[in-house]
This record gives structure tokens, sequence and C-alpha cells, in this order.
């Protein structure tokens, strides 16, 4: 029986993959995360509604604070030794607040430290699920590491902080991928589609371009199509595998990136 946990899944493309893959196997135990309880319970009831499927669990978190992160993982790890399958899905848009619980910037903390925190406490369950996957939901928008000032403290601008910590996230991703190449671990990026109709895009003032639905049935796409079942550290525009910023590919920049992101997350 498989279980499958996606972060960020009481709106928008999150909570329309978790319907999608609770109802492809109603056998499945989901874990669905978000941070507000009340809507959590909600969403958890549509989820088994419109699925079908009962096992269907939520637990909460703001992925702004890193020790709401870690809580996460071990409350999740004290009922499952076992995760098939990792939706990274979670997010802060342009017009998040600048600075999360922590202090730190948002986009940088939400977008990557907590993906990389979370998916980091949760190997051991995803190992013992072998063949398993992770999931990194990103961005075809994507600028370079700022390494002197990953916070933007001093030129701060809500569009470059959310790139910079979109292509963090597949920077961790090609390494990750490297790291679990011998484990029947897959892990692949995605961008879901260029501003489509959620709560992030809407917030920021930005007229849609495509639906929800499209982006959750990417997501699926790579969390469970037989076709990508040995492809590993690769990065998608929706279902179609695509380059990335060129930093990425420089093995000494992730090198630089992983050191200062254990600092951050203090699992050094």
């Amino acid at each position: 029986m498989q279980t499958i946990f996606i972060t960020g899944a009481t709106d928008g493309i999150g909570k329309l993959a978790a319907i999608e893959l609770a109802a492809k196997d109603k056998e499945a135990t989901m874990i669905v995360h978000g941070r507000n309880k009340a809507k959590l319970d909600e969403v958890i009831a549509a989820i088994k509604h419109d699925s079908g499927n009962e096992h269907i669990e939520g637990y909460v978190a703001d992925f702004s604070s890193l020790a709401e992160v870690k809580q996460l993982a071990d409350d999740v790890l004290l009922k499952h030794s076992f995760i098939n399958i990792l939706i990274n899905n979670a997010g802060a848009g342009f017009a998040a607040p600048r600075y999360g619980k922590d202090g730190m910037e948002t986009r940088f903390t939400v977008n990557y430290l907590a993906p990389f925190l979370l998916t980091n406490l949760l190997l051991p369950a995803i190992k013992k699920a072998a063949p398993s996957r992770i999931v990194n939901v990103s961005s075809a928008g994507q600028s370079a590491i700022n390494f002197d000032d990953v916070m933007l403290t001093k030129n701060f601008d809500g569009v470059t902080a959310y790139t910079q910590s979109k292509l963090a996230l597949i920077m961790f991703t090609f390494d990750l991928a490297e790291q679990l190449k011998d484990d029947n671990v897959t892990v692949n990026a995605l961008h879901p589609g260029t501003y489509l109709d959620t709560n992030m895009v809407n917030d920021a003032g930005i007229k849609p371009l495509g639906t929800a639905q499209s982006g959750a049935d990417a997501e699926v796409y790579l969390a469970t199509s037989e076709d990508l079942k040995n492809i590993t550290g690769k990065y998608f525009n929706i279902k179609k595998e695509a380059k990335v910023h060129t930093q990425a590919y420089d093995l000494e920049a992730r090198e630089k990136l992983r050191a200062i992101t254990l600092k951050l997350t203090d699992l050094i």
C-alpha cells in the first residue's frame, strides 16, 4: 500500500494533485500539509469526497519556520516508516511577506530551505519504500544565486527572491538525484505551467494564463508515469524535459549552495 505526501495541498495545484492521486489509488494513504488547521480539515473532507479515498491525513506547519518543518517530519515519521512519493509543492510567491517566522527571507525559506530540510529528514522512509519518487515543484522563472547575500538584504526584490529560490530547488534536485542514484529513488523537478489560476498568481495581481488542473496533471505525471520510472536528476517544463539556468549545471556553485544550506538548516 502506497504512502504519498504532498506539501502545500490546501488549495490550487497541490489540492487538485492530491485528489487525483488519491482517486488513482483508493488504498493509498495520502498525507496532505497546510498552514491553516481549519482549511486543512476542509480539504481533507473534500479530497475524501472527490476521490472516494478515505485514507487522508493532514499535518499543519508554517514552512517559514524551520522548527515547524522539523516537527512535521517527526510527526510524519512517527506514523509512517515508508513514503513512496514525496511532492514538494508548497511555495511562497512574489507577493508573500518579505520575512517569515524565522526572520529569514520568506521565498528562500519556504521554496527552498523547507523542502531541502523536510526531504533530508524523510529520506530514511523514502529509501525504505524504494522504488520511490521525489518531485520538486520549481518554476521556469530562474535567476542565479547571489552567494554573498542569499536573503537579498541589500537589494530586495520579490520576483528575484522567488526566481532565485526556484533555481536553488533545482540545484538541490540535481545533487540529490546523484546522491540517491543507487537507492532506486528518482528525484526530478518541474515547472507546472506559467501563471496558472492559483492563489499565488492571483495574490500577485497577475492574470492567469492556464488552469490549476493542468499543473496538477503535470505533478501527477512526474509522480506516477511509467515513462519516468528510471528517469532522475531532470527538470521538466510541464511534461517535457528541458534545460535550466546555467548555474544549475555548475558543480562548484551547487557545492557552495549546499554548504550554505546545511548551515542554515542545522543539518551539519
